[in-house]
Order: C-alpha cells, then structure tokens, then sequence
C-alpha cells in the first residue's frame, strides 16, 4: 500500500508543476489559442486533478486499503503522464508541483503496513488538498479551459 500511495503522491505532485506555470514552449499561438502542447498538458493535468479530487474524495469511514491503492496508483500514472510532456516548465512552477506530490509520496510511505483504509485517508488528506491546490494553480497560469 505505501508503494501505491508513494507512486500517487509523486503522481499529484507532477500534476501541480506542470499545471503551476509553463515555459513560453506552452504559450498561446498569436492567434491566441493555447498551443497543441499546452492544449496536451491542460488534457494531462484536467486527468491529474480529477483523480487527486477522487483521492481526496475517499471517506475513511469506508474506504478500504484497496480504493486507496487505486486512488493512488491513478494519480501516480497521471503524474508520469504529465511529466513526460512537460519538459520546459519553468523552476518555480515545477518545485510548486513537486513539493506538493513529494509530500504526498512521504505522507503515503510513513503508513504503517497495518494502516486501515480509514486512517490511510485520514492522514493523506492534507497532502492530497496540497497536491490538488497545486494542480489548480498550474492550470490557472496555463489558461487550461474549464
């Protein structure tokens, strides 16, 4: 469980870098249309922060460590995903993301291996609204539509 988690956590994180701010590689056309890879990385990050919110969304009263490990592993490849097409973001913007999916991946690798699905989502929560702040900003800074 704490591998899944871990891979979602890094997943998020990613998310939130590469929604945070894109390097003029993302920018708009002169016609003022987000360019394909802008539009690609809006795609890949609108994945990412719906599947942070499904992570987020667990309700500890009834998740079980199964629903985690599928909440996390969904983040984790949208995270991959992201990250391979977005080479250029800018430092800040990156960090931003990486810190929040990286806290997410730490939170998720401190569980215990007998850690209820309950307590999972209790004690990832805070680093899943983390990662899901982060994601929201990026696509803000990336004017990816709604």
């Amino acid at each position: 469980m704490r591998r899944i988690l871990s891979t979602a956590v890094s997943t998020a994180a990613a998310l939130v870098l590469a929604a945070g701010g894109a390097s003029a590689a993302f920018a708009a056309d002169p016609s003022g249309q987000p360019t394909a890879a802008a539009a690609e990385l809006c795609t890949d990050l609108t994945k990412l922060n719906s599947d942070t919110a499904a992570l987020n969304a667990l309700n500890p009263s009834t998740a079980t460590k199964d629903q985690v490990k599928t909440a996390y592993d969904a983040v984790q490849s949208d995270w991959e995903t992201v990250a391979k097409s977005t080479a250029t973001w800018e430092a800040a913007q990156k960090d931003a993301v990486k810190s929040a999916a990286d806290g997410l991946k730490k939170s998720y690798q401190a569980l215990p291996g007998d850690t209820t699905g309950s307590d999972a989502v209790k004690k990832l929560k805070p680093q899943a609204q983390t990662l899901d702040a982060a994601v929201k900003a990026a696509r803000t800074g990336l004017k990816c539509p709604s």
